[in-house]
This record gives structure tokens, sequence and C-alpha cells, in this order.
């Protein structure tokens, strides 16, 4: 069971670091760092912001269970992430996402996925599923 009130007090906390242009805090200091390359600075299209910004949208959580690193997966899928047969056909009430859907090495967080997170494809390939089911 979460402890929202220590949840808001770390969320608090971390944005008192994000405004705070010195702050100490090393994921703050490692995305600071990062945007200074320009690469970044041309194709990074959210600024790093708080977290409790009202412009920024509500809060969103995700539970994760952790099972493997990476699998890399392979189901084929069309846009609304239905799963692909051997004829191209798409499988009748078959979705793919998440790693599942093949998105390894490229994707949503380009090649640099490899380097650090699935997440932001997860969480992309199941909305598009979702939708895909409840739009029937």
């Amino acid at each position: 069971m979460l402890d929202t009130s220590v949840i808001e007090r770390e969320i608090v906390a971390r944005d008192r670091e994000a405004l705070h242009e010195f702050s100490k805090d090393l994921q703050l200091t490692a995305v600071r760092g990062a945007r200074n390359y320009r690469g970044d600075k041309l194709i990074r299209v959210a600024a790093p912001h708080r977290l409790l910004d009202p412009k920024a949208g509500p809060l969103i959580a995700v539970k994760l269970h952790i099972l493997t690193r990476k699998s890399l997966g392979g189901i084929q899928t069309d846009l609304s992430s239905r799963a692909l047969g051997a004829d191209g056909a798409p499988v009748p009430g078959l979705f793919a996402v998440g790693e599942a859907a093949g998105f390894g090495g490229g994707g949503v967080h380009g090649y640099r996925a490899l380097e650090g997170t699935f997440l932001g494809g997860c969480l992309f390939t199941g909305r598009t599923a979702g939708r895909a089911v409840a739009a029937g």
C-alpha cells in the first residue's frame, strides 16, 4: 500500500530541487548536463519542469513488475497494436504491446532505448491497444 504523504514529500522535494539552478540532485544534474548537448536541445520537446506544475498535466502512477531486463520482442503489429499473423492480416482479438511488440533498438526512445528504458514504449503501445479495444 502506498503512503501518499511520503510520495508527496518526495515530489515536493524534487520540485524544489528542479527550481534551483545549483541543485545537488544527481538525476537533475545529469538531465541539465545532457540538455547542454546540441543534439538534445534540437530534438527534445519537453523541457524539464516541476512535477506538480499544473500546466504539466496530472500525475500518473505506474506499478512495475520487473521480469526481464529487455526481451527485444518481435510480434509484428499494425498501428492499432493488433498482432499480425504470418499472412500479414490482424489476428482477431490478439493485441501485442510493450516489448512483445518488437520496438527494441528504436521506437519512442530512439536508439538510446538500449541504454535506458522501454517504459515509454510500453505505455504508448498499451494506450494504443486499449483505445483500439475500446473502439471495438
